[in-house]
């Protein structure tokens, strides 16, 4: 028992430290509203940061989960709330008005953005020039829309999001890595939203990873997205086939791989 003791020992030593995610709560400029930021106490090297954007419901719990998978993954997070107002959703009809809502608002969707890139930026172990957004059904269109005006993210990744835009990507000015991952059967993102979308970032000279996942309709990295679908008739759910893939992609391009 004697000789095993410095062994067991050892082994403690070399076990990983479990990371400790924190959360704060951080008031925007301006009155734009509210940012969580996430990140993990125990992280002691400089390295990427992450926005997050929500869907169309708000920053829920899901989005939230994912900054904390992001943070605990050694990448702080900053979700931010891109109605400004802390409202979430739980009905299709009202996530659709909050969503329409802030889009005729450019201006301060823009803001708010800016605001959770300044707040990874200013995180001493964040590297500046290594800021990614990603984002989620609306929050994807959001990310997306922030690559096309030519914001110096080193990468934007989109899941289950729209793909048309009134913006166009022009050659020069795209400046992030893109990854976009769609469902192949969601009717939010017909086939030919997908085709004109390759086509217009290929003609911009985009670095783009494009993912169709065949069979997978709208949410598809959303747990209880199944149980929506059908108490709303819409077409969400999960696959997790497709939810870990695009997982294991997205945390590539934050390694630069």
């Amino acid at each position: 028992m004697k000789a095993l003791l410095p062994l067991l020992l050892l082994v403690g030593l070399a076990l990983p430290a479990q990371a400790k995610v924190t959360e704060k709560t951080i008031e925007l400029p301006n009155h734009l509203g509210t940012a969580l930021l996430y990140q993990d106490d125990s992280q002691s090297a400089k390295g990427p940061g992450v926005i997050v954007v929500h869907e169309w419901w708000g920053l829920n719990d899901y989005a939230k989960h994912r900054a904390q998978m992001l943070a605990e993954a050694g990448y702080p997070a900053v979700a931010v709330d891109m109605y400004g107002t802390g409202q979430v959703a739980e009905h299709p009809d009202n996530a659709k008005a909050f969503m329409q809502a802030a889009l005729k608002e450019p201006d301060k969707l823009n803001a708010r953005f800016e605001a959770a890139w300044d707040i990874l930026r200013g995180l001493s172990l964040v590297d500046k020039d290594r800021v990614y957004a990603i984002g989620y059904c609306f929050g994807g269109a959001v990310v997306l829309n922030q690559a096309r005006l030519g914001k110096p993210l080193a990468g934007v990744a989109s899941f289950h999001g729209s793909l048309g835009s009134s913006i166009k990507a022009e050659p020069g000015t795209l400046k992030a890595r893109l990854l976009v991952a769609t469902g192949g059967s969601d009717p939010f993102v017909p086939a030919e939203q997908a085709t004109a979308f390759v086509s217009e970032m290929l003609a911009a000279g985009a670095d783009l990873d494009f993912r169709v996942y065949p069979g997978a309709v709208h949410s598809f990295t959303v747990p209880d997205a199944d149980g929506k679908g059908e108490k709303f008739k819409m077409p969400f759910a999960y696959d997790e086939r497709a939810d870990k893939d695009s997982w294991a992609a997205l945390l590539r391009m934050l390694k630069g791989q």
